[in-house]
């Protein structure tokens, strides 16, 4: 038998076989074997059992992954990566996918894709059918910036994106919505302008607040004050409208507004100018998110959240943890400021 041979002997049966004799999940399984809380004391039992009669050893098929998968120093190749996404048709990870599948083809990765639908009930059932499939880490792209609200347990590398995972210890890759809100007020005061107000997206989202801070953060190492009310509603352009209406009938002083993403921006400007405001000459507006969707006159100067880079990172990070290097904690990636008509600096 060649030294190859012997590799892909190690650990023959798969976790799936212990799970199907011993009739409980594959997750299930995983904990069990693993000695995990959440599993009773009879089906650990059963589990073991089944493990010790079919000689599955999860140590011995972990190691047999790795070694199968890691071809030298430089990276791996010639094996399978399974990545679900919350929702892959959402206005983000569309992105966030192509940054990622970019970065796996690289190593010669090829990746499986379960699209829950904008169900994350689902994403339990996805993650049981990559296992199943034999994947070597799992990717998990939210739809939402929150932390994930469930809890994955896997026998395999995981690595979460977008969304970061509420246990430190695991790995996870997010945009930098503190320094998004910082960034937005440092163009504006590098454009003439110091009466900065903010409209806000919901409140329930943690990224509608970390933009705040950093505004504010960055308005007070300018000595400033933000204008108005730090006011919060929905994402939508209404609220844009009516968050711009209430700034004007308050009789405040502004000469840029903020807005946390796009949508919010072009309601904005659509009713500044209604009322006689001209963008950017009286007030200056910037957006979040670079998202194209909306198109306004002028066009709209954005936060980009390079999610691109979010998705290749995210993947390099699970690639490292298949190697034998695992990440923790939460890796924030850098945004950018795209410049356009709507912020050009005062004469």
């Amino acid at each position: 038998m060649s030294e190859g041979e012997e590799e892909l002997n190690v650990g023959a049966v798969r976790l799936e076989e212990v799970a199907s004799a011993a009739n409980v999940s594959l997750s299930t399984a995983s904990k069990a074997l693993r000695g995990k809380p959440h599993v009773s004391e009879k089906t650990r039992i059963r589990v073991i059992d089944a493990a010790q009669r079919l000689g599955y050893s999860a140590a011995e098929a972990m190691a047999s992954m790795a070694r199968l998968s890691v071809r030298d120093s430089h990276g791996v190749q010639d094996f399978r990566v399974g990545i679900i996404g919350v929702d892959m048709k959402g206005v983000f990870s569309p992105t966030i996918l192509i940054g990622a599948e970019n970065a796996f083809q690289a190593r010669s990765a090829a990746a499986l894709l379960f699209n829950a639908s904008g169900n994350e009930a689902l994403n339990s059932s996805g993650i049981e059918r990559m296992l199943v499939q034999g994947v070597s880490g799992l990717l998990i792209i939210s739809r939402r910036t929150d932390p994930v609200p469930y809890y994955v347990d896997s026998p395999v590398p995981v690595v979460y994106a977008y969304g970061p995972s509420r246990d430190p210890d695991d790995c996870s890759v997010a945009q930098d919505n503190v320094e998004s809100g910082c960034l937005a007020v440092r163009h504006l005061l590098s454009c003439g302008r110091t009466r900065i107000a903010i409209i806000a997206g919901d409140s329930e989202c943690s990224v509608a607040h970390e933009r705040m801070r950093g505004a504010l953060k960055a308005l007070h190492d300018a000595g400033l004050q933000l204008v108005g009310e730090a006011r919060f509603g929905s994402w939508e352009a209404e609220w844009g409208r009516a968050a711009a209406r209430l700034l004007l009938n308050d009789g405040a002083a502004f000469d840029a507004v903020i807005c946390q993403n796009d949508v919010l921006a072009r309601g904005c400007i659509e009713e500044l100018e209604r009322s006689g405001c001209r963008v950017p000459q009286d007030v200056a507006v910037i957006g979040h998110d670079n998202s194209g969707l909306c198109v306004v006159h002028p066009l709209l100067t954005s936060i980009d959240d390079n999610n691109e880079m979010l998705g290749r990172q995210a993947a390099l990070c699970l690639l490292d943890a298949i190697a034998g290097h695992p990440h923790h904690g939460v890796e924030r990636v850098p945004v950018k400021l795209i410049q356009r008509e709507s912020t050009l600096p005062l004469d």
